[in-house]
């Protein structure tokens, strides 16, 4: 369910508008902290008992859900969507490869395999063709996307470690990365308000759902799943997303971006070899 929902996530990104990176950050958080309290209200929860987690699990949890969409917005924001969206679901593959070392495993040729077919396709996005806009100025855009990449993918698997901490902490988790989003806003950026009730409400929909719901919904996961399967499940949203993109005239299918979906597909696919073939007795 939250792959599902993480497809709409480039598509409801590019529909907000001109709005900063930091204060889309701000907003979708506060309305997905804002969803969390009225839980714990409705439940009888104290707020506080939501909040009393070592500073590891803070910083887990703040880095990557904060970390994360700081760098996804702008990337989104700084280069063209489709070919940074892209870059950005290279982190399928990074749950893969750092799974690895977190069950105490090796990499093996498939492992590195995997990697190098995902690079390639990151490279023929970053290089560009007739379809892909690529420019210099969209590198800032496009290093981010790489920096989404990387930050999911070891939150992802460092959630892992703290199986203990409920899901209701996500809750706390959005709520502070709201702050510290408004906080970078309110010093870096000049506030731009939706100029349309649609952009209001890509900004709703996003705090409800790629930005909001999904991510308790991944917690579950990725605590109580194997986490690789999780990585591999995840391998369809790059097409979905991108899809999405074009169906709704955010972007243009052409041959150099179709390649390069299928070979970052592929890559973590092949990663994921443990799943799907048989290991010996």
């Amino acid at each position: 369910m939250a792959v599902l929902i993480w497809a709409t996530l480039a598509l409801f990104t590019t529909a907000t508008g001109a709005i900063p990176p930091f204060q889309l950050v701000a907003m979708a958080f506060a309305i997905a902290f804002t969803l969390a309290f009225l839980k714990w209200k409705l439940r009888g929860q104290g707020v506080m008992a939501q909040l009393r987690w070592p500073w590891r699990v803070w910083l887990v949890g703040i880095g990557g859900l904060f970390g994360y969409h700081a760098l996804y917005f702008l990337a989104l924001k700084s280069a063209p969507p489709a070919p940074a969206n892209l870059v950005n679901y290279l982190w399928p593959l990074c749950i893969v490869l750092f799974s690895a070392p977190l069950a105490g495993e090796t990499l093996r040729w498939w492992h590195l395999g995997g990697v190098a077919l995902g690079l390639i396709g990151t490279a023929l996005v970053l290089l560009g063709g007739a379809d892909v806009d690529y420019q210099p100025q969209h590198l800032i855009g496009y290093l981010a996307a790489l920096g989404c990449a990387l930050t999911w993918g070891l939150y992802s698997v460092l959630s892992r470690r703290f199986g203990e901490v409920p899901t209701d902490a996500v809750g706390g988790f959005c709520g502070a990365a709201a702050l510290l989003a408004l906080l970078c806003h309110l010093l870096f950026e000049t506030t731009v308000w939706p100029a349309s009730t649609g952009q209001w409400l890509a900004v709703l929909a996003l705090g409800i759902g790629p930005a909001g719901g999904a991510f308790f919904l991944w917690d579950i996961g990725v605590k109580r799943g194997d986490i690789r399967a999780l990585g591999a499940l995840s391998y369809a949203a790059p097409v979905l997303s991108t899809l999405l993109l074009v169906v709704f005239g955010r972007a243009t299918l052409g041959v150099a971006l179709v390649a390069a979906c299928l070979l970052v597909t592929a890559g973590a696919v092949l990663a994921a070899r443990d799943l799907w073939v048989p290991h010996k007795p």
